[in-house]
């Protein structure tokens, strides 16, 4: 496993005879042949996500509105461990590009075991949620059923991370597709177990809320498990023997893996908050505004996958690029992946805008106490919405392009700058000190996200510049 020919040749590496046409041309398709899978999983998680609270929906308003508060605790907490994880890919990708398989091995073994580690705090917290939420000031009842949930949800966090770190394994050596037909498998799976467990069947106990927890924590185990069969077993990946050495940690690279991954753990939290304090803004409008907000946020969540697979892609494709020390390739394969954020968020963007009343329609219907008062005013947040989604598109491909670079510090420090100190007072102004209301506070949110996405572009383009150093695998060394 020492000799480089154990990795394949990359498409469009330094030395290809090939016109600049015809390497943007390569780029794209290799972007896209690595972003169409990735999203399509990120898709693939929404709908198992949307599947356990319709099915919870049946158990009653009371039952969701707990389910909802408990996703709440566990998606902070997850976050969190999403971040360090999401470390793994460009240092796989980077090991990759510069042909070096051991480092690509040891880049998934730390991430697994950085997986491990995370996820005994998080699953302690989550475990206290009810009491959280108590401090929150939540109704006892709601809290306590949020327990129950949290309960059975709690334990699926370990390999729900350990998957998230194989499929950025995956990604790295060019092959996400795995990661794809995995989670295609899970979703009718996790249907009908998280169905059984909640009502009971087959001979199954009737858990209610602790069944939805529980059947999603035993879809994610199966998931890990799948996942670490084809990497031990499946070729390309059983090459680099990820399991070899396993129950050593390797301290340096996780020193490496947390000084990339947490800046990226932060940032994503401070995101998560904004949006997190914009509901609580929405509910001091009012609930119609809430409503509305809940509804457009979804939208927006839905469209955010694709442009999200479109900058793990981008990750893989810069880090690779670093790897090999081809410094146009880098500039090259940040570029042509914001430009694909670019294009496809502004098609779903018209199409948002176009069909933004039958949006309303379909969440709220037309006979419903009212209704018409929050399909008006979600369509008002969709029109608006059509600054916001084409900036959040550019902003997630974007920090994926400097996570490739391993940049994640400055971007950390342009998350703060942009969510908190312009995001969050523009939309407190425009929400509350204008006459504009719900369509303030998401205009804040826009202008916050507009901030974000132009800092890093920026960023991007300063360190790709001619002669720069940023892009130089020494950089990346210690």
């Amino acid at each position: 496993m020492t000799s480089l020919d154990k990795i394949e040749r990359l498409p469009g590496a330094a030395g290809d005879s090939a016109t600049s046409g015809a390497r943007l041309s390569l780029e794209l398709t290799e972007t896209l042949k690595l972003a169409i899978p990735i999203a399509l999983t990120q898709l693939g998680q929404i709908a198992m996500m949307t599947t356990d609270l319709a099915l919870i929906g049946r158990l009653g308003d009371t039952a969701v509105a707990a389910a909802a508060l408990a996703h709440t605790v566990f998606f902070v907490n997850f976050t969190f461990g999403m971040g360090l994880v999401a470390a793994v890919a460009p240092l796989a990708a980077q090991a990759f590009g510069a042909r070096d398989p051991r480092l690509v091995r040891r880049a998934l073994r730390v991430g697994l075991w950085a997986a491990l580690l995370i996820s005994l705090p998080m699953i302690f917290t989550l475990l206290f949620g009810e009491q959280i939420l108590l401090m929150l000031g939540q109704a006892p009842v709601t809290a306590h059923l949020a327990q129950t949930y949290l309960l059975g949800l709690a334990w699926g966090a370990a390999p729900g991370l350990g998957f998230l770190a194989i499929r950025g394994f995956m990604g790295a050596v060019n092959r996400p597709e795995p990661g794809l037909w995995i989670t295609l498998a899970a979703i009718p799976a996790n249907g009908a177990l998280v169905y059984l467990l909640i009502h009971g069947g087959l001979g199954l106990p009737r858990l209610e809320l602790f069944g939805a927890g529980l059947g999603t924590t035993l879809i994610n185990v199966a998931m890990f498990i799948a996942g670490i069969r084809v990497v031990i077993a499946r070729r390309p990946f059983r090459k680099y023997h990820v399991l070899g050495g396993i129950l050593r940690i390797d301290w340096p690279l996780m020193g490496r893996l947390v000084r990339i991954g947490a800046p990226i753990s932060i940032a994503f939290l401070l995101e998560y908050g904004l949006f997190g304090a914009a509901g609580l803004l929405m509910g001091l409008i009012g609930t119609t505004a809430l409503a509305a907000h809940q509804i457009a946020l979804q939208i927006a969540a839905i469209l955010f996958m694709v442009p999200f697979g479109i900058g793990m892609a981008a990750t893989v494709r810069v880090g690779h690029a670093v790897g090999r020390n081809d410094p146009a390739a880098v500039r090259r394969a940040g570029l042509v992946a914001t430009l694909l954020g670019i294009v496809f968020m502004s098609l779903m963007t018209l199409a948002v805008v176009l069909e933004r009343f039958a949006i309303g329609q379909l969440f709220f219907g037309e006979t419903a106490d009212g209704a018409a008062a929050a399909i008006e005013l979600t369509t008002n947040l969709l029109l608006v919405g059509a600054t916001f989604f084409v900036a959040d598109g550019i902003q997630t491909v974007a920090a994926g392009a400097l996570r490739g670079l391993n940049d994640t510090q400055i971007p950390l420090l342009f998350a703060a700058i942009s969510y908190w100190l312009a995001g969050f007072p523009a939309a407190c102004i425009l929400g509350f000190r204008t006459e504009l209301g719900a369509i303030g506070v998401w205009l804040g949110l826009s202008c916050g996200t507009a901030v974000y996405a132009a800092l890093l572009t920026v960023r991007f383009l300063l360190l790709t510049r001619y002669g720069s150093s940023a892009v130089s695998p020494r950089r990346f060394q210690h």
